[in-house]
């Protein structure tokens, strides 16, 4: 069990990709500490955990609460002596007001759809990092990971989640430039599309929602599990160049190529930069796909170029 002894947090893992990250993580032995906000939610998470024989203890913080926050880490000091190898920084309260406010423009939209989209998903990283930091440099070693995504870099639904995305990977690039000579790593994550419960509600279960390009909700079909990205965390952490990583945005594609990793249901990652993929997306190209070979890769700022309407 390569991760056996470490200790691990998990924000926002009451389910979706957070919990898919607990299991992961648990299941290459951490103990991981797992945040959300409600109790039912998190125990479910944490008895899956269990059934696994992973190590996983269950905390009500909700991530826009300073306080709750504080006694975290004061937990975890108590109760592992400070050790702290890993941070992920995912929970996220944004997603149901992203699909209620779909295909409105910003100025038609209600202004505090920020705080619902931004309070818990960057402040509330930047709040987690600091007290995970200073347990971190204290031991010389450590990751942070933000859970952000390809809206950081191309619009994708609305301008408080393209903007809050962009902030994440600065603040992961901009924390390993004061982390790095102290031995611990700071990165973004992209996953790809995922099959997390919301968006098999609102988008797989559904008729193409209204302001939905039916081409997305193809890739949501044939798109990640919630487990992928912590198999890609699972393998950042026992990478032995991951500091050559750190400050990076990494895409569970790249990671999955770089540690030959498969979903765990045994399908291939998507890989969102090779032209291959791109060609599909293209009607009166697509055919061309068959014949690309698919180690043919483009860079990823050619993503934008395809940065139409979610």
């Amino acid at each position: 069990m390569p991760l056996s002894g470490w200790v691990c947090i998990v924000t926002g893992a009451s389910r979706g990709i957070g919990r898919g990250i607990a299991l992961q993580l648990s299941e290459a032995g951490a103990t991981v500490y797992i945040t959300g906000r409600q109790e039912k939610t998190l125990n479910q998470t944490a008895a899956e955990v269990k059934a696994r024989g992973g190590d996983c203890l269950p905390v009500i913080c909700d991530s826009t609460n300073d306080k709750d926050i504080e006694k975290l880490f004061e937990r975890i000091k108590r109760e592992q002596n400070g050790r702290l190898d890993i941070l992920v920084n995912n929970a996220y309260a944004g997603v149901q007001a992203i699909f209620e406010n779909m295909g409105k423009k910003f100025w038609e939209t209600d202004p505090c759809i920020w705080d619902s989209i931004n309070n818990t998903g960057l402040r509330g990283h930047y709040f987690f990092s600091v007290y995970a930091s200073r347990l971190m440099v204290a031991q010389g070693r450590g990751l942070i990971v933000n859970i952000s995504s390809m809206g950081g870099l191309r619009y994708l639904f609305n301008v408080p989640y393209g903007v809050g995305k962009a902030a994440c990977d600065r603040m992961a690039a901009d924390m390993a430039v004061e982390l790095k000579s102290r031995g611990v790593a700071s990165v973004s994550l992209w996953p790809g599309a995922v099959q997390t419960e919301l968006i098999t509600q609102f988008v797989l279960e559904k008729d193409t929602p209204q302001g939905v390009n039916s081409k997305y909700k193809e890739m949501f079909e044939r798109g990640e599990t919630t487990e992928l990205s912590g198999r890609c965390i699972v393998g950042l952490a026992k990478d032995k160049s991951l500091m050559s990583l750190t400050g990076k945005v990494l895409m569970t594609c790249d990671l999955s190529r770089r540690y030959g990793i498969k979903d765990v249901d045994g399908r291939s990652v998507v890989d969102y930069t090779s032209i291959k993929f791109l060609l599909t997306q293209v009607p009166y190209l697509s055919w061309l796909s068959v014949v690309v070979p698919s180690f043919l890769r483009l860079p990823r700022f050619v993503l934008t170029l395809a940065s139409g309407r979610f």
